[in-house]
């Protein structure tokens, strides 16, 4: 029988060797540490902020902030996601990606009936502003704000968007991998994890270019969201994945660090 740590060691070797066909530098992790443990136990998107670090529930669709000290949360927020898989946070807003139907909660009357949406809270209240379409209709698994746009992860078409704060596209580039999820900045550039190759790639903004990737191990925490903090890559475990008995993943909830 195939179990998951074979199956997911031949994914990685199969992406390893895509890798060197696209012709991007492709290294392997140094370690992985579990730092935290989210507050409800289903992470599926973060965003560092000098105020600490949001994270967006997948199950409850609660926004939290995380103390960088303690880890514990300084704020929490209900929301209008269902299905939440993303978070970004400007000086102003915190957004919410709504990657459809509530999943494994009560349905409400703001959850999503179909395809994807945005959800735009104050981000001093946790009052919602407002709400807007996927772009082009389809799923999204990402956002992070930077260089005062926020960028979206969308799986149909397979594209990392850059739109202003009422999702507004400015441009688009490909996404080289399938089901692009978390993102992060460094401060030049922007990464990317992509979830199924269990890879985080490095973009230039400008052409699109994958600059380097970074590979996690087959044993790692599953890779959700995904952001950028104090000269690292952070990611979260949401405890839902595929290929996992009944759909759990054994590192439900934990908040990581990536050594590089």
């Amino acid at each position: 029988m195939l179990t998951r740590r074979l199956m997911l060691g031949a994914l990685t070797a199969a992406a390893i060797t895509s890798a060197r066909e696209q012709n991007y530098p492709l290294r392997r992790r140094r370690s992985v540490e579990k730092i935290w443990q989210s507050p409800e136990g289903n992470p599926n998107g973060l965003e560092a902020t000098a105020e600490g670090l949001w994270v967006g529930e997948q199950i409850t669709d609660r926004a939290h902030l995380l103390d960088w000290r303690t880890g514990k949360a300084t704020a929490s927020y209900e929301t209008h996601s269902s299905n939440t898989s993303g978070i970004a946070a400007s000086d102003k807003y915190v957004f919410m990606a709504a990657n459809g139907p509530a999943f494994l909660r009560e349905k409400r009357s703001t959850d999503v009936a179909k395809g994807g949406r945005i959800c735009k809270l104050d981000i001093r209240t946790g009052e919602p502003v407002a709400d807007y379409p996927t772009p082009n209709g389809g799923g999204l698994h990402g956002l992070l704000w930077a260089r005062e746009a926020l960028w979206v992860t969308q799986f149909s078409p397979n594209k990392i968007l850059r739109s202003d704060d009422s999702v507004r596209i400015a441009g688009e580039f490909d996404a080289p991998l399938g089901r692009a999820h978390g993102m992060g900045w460094d401060g030049g550039h922007l990464w990317c994890m992509f979830s199924n190759d269990r890879r985080a790639l490095k973009f230039d903004v400008t052409t699109g270019a994958v600059l380097e990737g970074v590979q996690l191990d087959a044993t790692d925490p599953d890779p959700h969201g995904m952001t950028w903090w104090d000269g690292g890559l952070w990611y979260c475990d949401a405890g839902i994945a595929p290929g996992f008995e009944d759909n759990k993943s054994p590192n439900a909830g934990w908040i990581c660090r990536i050594h590089l």
